[in-house]
């Protein structure tokens, strides 16, 4: 009998398309493999009256997905990287990563509503875009918003919001830039860090396991590189929901160009491989 591999996943429909993704890289490898995708219900989905500081820390949309890898109800799980909480699940490891989608964050309009003259109730449950948005668009007001991507666009079509900020990567994985009905503006890094390891497709298994082992050979080594930056990065400067922080670092020719925010504070830098943690600290040191 022909073994499946099961796959965890949050069940909005970017969490399936991301997923998807995963489950077909591992196939253009390994071909006779045959999964199963198993969907759960997290308590940051459960809970959308709240922002996500006030249910809890970042482990909101993993712990429990986390523990069905451990327990061995599934076998390996299909995360959004800046979802990750900083301390796994113990025996659990991040096994690959995919390569990186766009980083960054776009603000998203109704076509032929005149969004300058409006009142600009613009919608995000994140501190991060909020703070950096309000220095951009000084006469916004921001209004918590939560849901999947696609629930948020309805809300902002329907009257609810004047714009809403999203993540490039989910409205491109999901094909939203061909919804004519609204305007897609991204904002430049400098406007706006992006949140550490956001674009990032990242595949949790239990430590040493055999899908563990599958996993690193489809991993994208260049981005496994921004990710462990951008989460030492996330580590030094204490990051959880209730912190504005912001985290974004390009892996090239060995060298790692950084951006980091905290709270008001933005710093800049770039060095080599070798030398990122001695850097990075004394960067972060400053911003603190």
């Amino acid at each position: 009998m022909k073994r499946i591999i099961k796959v965890g996943t949050r069940k909005s429909l970017l969490a399936l398309k991301q997923t998807e993704m995963a489950v077909n890289a591992i196939k253009s490898r390994f071909p006779h493999l045959e999964f199963q995708i198993v969907g759960i219900s997290t308590k940051g989905d459960r809970n959308l009256s709240k922002p996500l500081g006030e249910i809890g820390d970042k482990g909101l949309f993993v712990s429990e997905i986390e523990k069905m890898i451990k327990e061995g109800d599934i076998d390996f799980a299909v995360h959004s990287g800046k979802d990750l909480p900083l301390e796994l699940y113990g025996g659990l490891e991040i096994s690959g990563v995919l390569s990186r989608d766009d980083r960054r964050d776009f603000l998203v309009t109704v076509k032929n509503r005149n969004f300058e003259n409006s009142r600009k109730i613009i919608g995000t449950g994140s501190k991060r875009r909020a703070l950096q948005c309000s220095k951009i668009i000084k006469d916004g007001e921001f209004k918590l918003i939560r849901g999947n991507i696609n629930t948020r666009l309805e809300k902002l079509y329907g009257g609810e919001y004047d714009a809403v900020i999203l993540a490039a990567a989910g409205l491109h994985r999901l094909d939203l830039y061909k919804d004519e009905r609204f305007e897609f503006r991204p904002f430049k890094e400098e406007e706006m860090v992006p949140a550490a390891c956001q674009g990032i497709i990242v595949l949790e298994a239990r430590e040493n396991s055999e899908i563990s082992e599958i996993i690193r050979e489809i991993q994208c080594s260049d981005t496994r590189k921004e990710f462990e930056a951008e989460r030492y990065i996330l580590k030094a400067l204490g990051g959880d929901c209730n912190a504005s922080i912001g985290a974004s670092v390009k892996y090239s020719g060995g060298k790692l160009i950084a951006a980091l925010m905290y709270g008001e504070k933005k710093v800049y830098f770039e060095t080599d491989e070798e030398n990122f943690s001695i850097t990075a600290d004394k960067y972060i040191e400053e911003i603190l």
